[in-house]
C-alpha cells in the first residue's frame, strides 16, 4: 500500500519538491494530494487544511500521520539512492536544526518560490 504526501498544490516550490520525489522514489511508494482537492476532506477528514499550508504530510499505510521535517526520513526511505540519508535525522541536534529550517522556509515559501524559480507569479 502506498503512502500519502499531502502538499500544497498552489506552492511552486511545493510542487517542484513533489515532481523530485516522485523521481526518486520507488514504484508504488506514493500517493500525491494537494490539500486544496476535494479528496483531502474526503479521506482524510481529520487532516486539517489549514495545517497542510503549513507542513506537507504523510500518511503512512498503517494510518501514522507526520508532517514537516517529521516526515522526512520516511519519505527517504522510499526514495532510490536517497534512504541512507534517513539515518541523519536520529543524529544529535539534527531534529532541532531541521524542524527550525522547515518551519522557517514553510513559512517564506512562498518568497522562495519567486526568489528560486523566476516566472513563478503564484503569490
Amino acid at each position: 500500500m502506498k503512502a500519502v504526501l499531502i502538499y500544497d498544490g498552489e506552492c511552486p516550490v511545493c510542487v517542484k519538491t513533489v515532481e523530485w520525489i516522485r523521481a526518486r522514489s520507488f514504484p508504488e511508494a506514493f500517493e500525491f494530494i494537494s490539500c486544496h482537492s476535494d479528496t483531502l476532506a474526503n479521506r482524510f477528514p481529520s487532516i486539517d487544511k489549514a495545517a497542510c499550508l503549513q507542513a506537507m504530510h504523510l500518511v503512512l499505510p498503517d494510518g501514522t500521520v507526520s508532517a514537516g521535517e517529521n516526515a522526512a526520513p520516511e519519505i527517504l526511505r522510499r526514495l532510490r539512492n536517497y534512504r541512507w540519508c534517513a539515518s541523519f535525522f536520529g543524529l544529535p541536534g539534527v531534529g532541532v536544526l531541521s524542524g527550525a529550517f522547515y518551519r522557517w522556509f514553510a513559512k517564506n515559501r512562498h518568497l522562495a518560490s519567486r526568489l528560486l524559480l523566476p516566472g513563478s507569479n503564484r503569490r
